[in-house]
């Protein structure tokens, strides 16, 4: 099923408004916390600002667009399991940073058609940086044109990581292929919200990004920003990129096919694999 570029610009405005009616949430609670739990995994943390801000997107959403689905990280699945429009919403992406106070984090509204990212926004409530992007309508920063770097190599590249919750339980946690690749670039950061993490690597500030242990919420909206911005989006081997496998290859292009080649040499770290 296809969309209009009217279509697409009506969803992205509606996307838009939910994004920053979230992050008007978090900006209220930011400091004010009282309720910090922990849902499962160590340091997988929902706070009142979580529920709150989820609130108010999924009540734009719901005004708008009754009539599609929803994916949001608090309140599951939300509408028929065969509607081809489906909202990936994480309300606030980054909780732990946030709890902290660590200005990194956002809110992040995207659109899955098909299950295929169509639409995003992205909202930072602390420095209120608003990221937008629609297939083929192009990518924004505070409503100016972005585009990604021209960074060639990896050796002046600059990249950005996770790790995901399970990190403590399995060989598969990342580690060796952040040594590695801080090795062969000028630094890797670990943010700490994918949706910022995303957001950077379409608008220039950094190269490149990978990730596993992802949730659709996490990287919806994010993966239309990079491409409509220039970049590239796949799997680690550089197959077509599947949301639902929790893995994630973003970069601005030139970087791309060295970047997949050096995860692809690294072995586990023997020291942090979990003993049985």
């Amino acid at each position: 099923m296809s969309y209009s570029s009217d279509h697409l610009q009506r969803f992205l405005a509606i996307a838009t408004e939910a994004a920053q009616a979230g992050g008007a949430v978090l900006q209220r609670y930011w400091g004010q916390l009282s309720d910090i739990q922990q849902k499962g995994r160590p340091g997988d943390l929902v706070t009142e600002a979580d529920k709150a801000a989820e609130v108010e997107v999924l009540g734009v959403l719901r005004r708008h667009l009754p009539d599609h689905a929803i994916l949001a990280e608090e309140s599951g699945r939300l509408g028929t399991n065969d509607n081809p429009l489906v909202w990936a919403v994480d309300p606030l992406d980054g909780t732990t940073n946030y709890t902290h106070q660590y200005p990194f984090c956002a809110v992040s509204v995207g659109l899955l058609i098909e299950g295929v990212p169509a639409v995003g926004a992205i909202f930072d409530p602390v420095r209120g940086d608003l990221f937008r992007a629609a297939r083929g309508l192009g990518a924004t920063c505070n409503r100016q044109p972005i585009r990604v770097s021209e960074t060639d190599s990896l050796a002046d590249s600059l990249l950005v990581t996770g790790f995901a919750y399970d990190r403590r339980e399995t060989a598969d946690n990342n580690y060796a292929e952040f040594c590695q690749l801080t090795h062969l670039t000028r630094g890797v950061r670990r943010g700490g919200s994918a949706a910022i993490d995303l957001a950077y690597v379409a608008c220039g500030r950094l190269d490149g990004y990978w990730e596993r242990g992802l949730s659709p919420w996490d990287v919806a909206a994010g993966v239309i920003l990079v491409q409509e911005a220039g970049g590239q989006v796949t799997a680690y081997d550089q197959s077509p990129f599947d949301i639902e496998s929790g893995r994630i290859l973003a970069s601005n292009g030139p970087i791309h096919s060295q970047l997949s080649h050096e995860l692809a040499q690294v072995k586990p770290l023997e020291r942090f694999i979990p003993k049985s």
